[in-house]
């Protein structure tokens, strides 16, 4: 594994991180909570230092899974999790498991909130890094949810104030970075090798302002591993049914075409890997997060960050 700082005022991470949507336990199909134990523990022994999630993801459950790992290890010592808030889910604000559809909320209070819950379910006393989680523009536009960042690292609650920008909003969404430079140290984009909007703008002032860039849907939710075709299909409980759906995966293989050579060229490494190796090429990228449900997708993924002989 190989290590990097993220951004100038973030902390030390491994180029490859775990993404830890899938084992939320909803919007991936069927999940066994021990598999996905046993791949955090995987990625870990792999020696993969950035575990990335969200509140919403699992409407918890996730963060607890990964609470769970780093108990069953003794702590969290060198581990960075990083996770996210602005999707409330919650119907009653104490305890109770009676959640419901997410619904954007960015309010000061909301987002305080929400870091509270996750400070609990993480069993920390500090969140390394809070990202605001894939808010509207409007919502964005507003003071409130950056005042909510601002209050949070004053009051020690987060080390790191980052935000998760809109997929497909990376060009939109960037004045947002100029304005809260000072405050954001982290951001997190969609870039793969079909999808490079982040590239135009994002990517430039990111590097010019030193923050940090968490690269995420590396492998464009599986599909870049070469194992769906025009015939795939997915569960109701799945949010690749519409994300994969079968009009977007007939244009996403039309694009793949282009590939065709870079495959040629490195036959000795699987697609996720090299779709892997692209993303952390980038100078602005500094770290990747491919979701993962098992301990063989983990190490295939975490073979990535030694690729030497790889040019694009």
């Amino acid at each position: 594994m190989n290590y990097v700082k993220l951004g100038q005022r973030g902390p030390m991470v491994s180029v490859i991180g775990f993404g830890a949507w899938a084992i939320g336990g909803t919007d991936w199909g069927k999940t066994d909570d021990d598999v996905s134990k046993r791949a955090l523990h995987a990625a870990l022994d792999e020696g993969v230092t950035l575990i990335d999630t969200a509140d919403v993801y699992g409407f918890g459950h996730s963060e607890e899974l990964i609470a769970e790992v780093l108990k069953e290890r003794g702590g969290k010592k060198n581990i960075i999790v990083a996770t996210k808030a602005g999707n409330d889910f919650y119907r009653k604000k104490d305890d109770s498991k009676e959640y419901g559809p997410a619904r954007q909320n960015y309010t000061k209070e909301y987002i305080i909130f929400a870091a509270e819950k996750s400070l609990k379910r993480l069993n920390v006393e500090t969140l390394d890094i809070l990202q605001l989680h894939s808010g509207d523009t409007e919502n964005l536009k507003k003071d409130e949810p950056w005042l909510a960042l601002e209050q949070l690292k004053k009051d020690g609650k987060i080390r790191h104030a980052g935000w998760s920008v809109q997929s497909f909003k990376e060009t939109e969404q960037a004045f947002l970075l100029d304005e809260h430079r000072d405050l954001l140290d982290v951001i997190q984009v969609r870039y793969n090798l079909l999808e490079r909007e982040a590239e135009k703008v994002l990517f430039p002032k990111a590097q010019k302002y030193g923050t940090g860039v968490i690269v995420r849907i590396p492998l464009l939710f599986g599909f870049l591993t070469g194992k769906f075709d025009e015939n795939t299909r997915f569960d109701k409980n799945d949010h690749r049914r519409m994300n994969l759906s079968p009009d977007k995966l007939k244009k996403y293989l039309e694009e793949l075409k282009k590939l065709e050579s870079l495959y040629k060229k490195y036959p000795h490494y699987t697609k996720a890997q090299l779709a892997l190796k692209f993303c952390i090429s980038h100078p602005a990228a500094h770290t990747v997060i491919p979701g993962a449900k098992t301990p063989e997708q983990v190490k295939e993924n975490c073979k990535a960050a030694t690729l030497k002989d790889v040019v694009f």
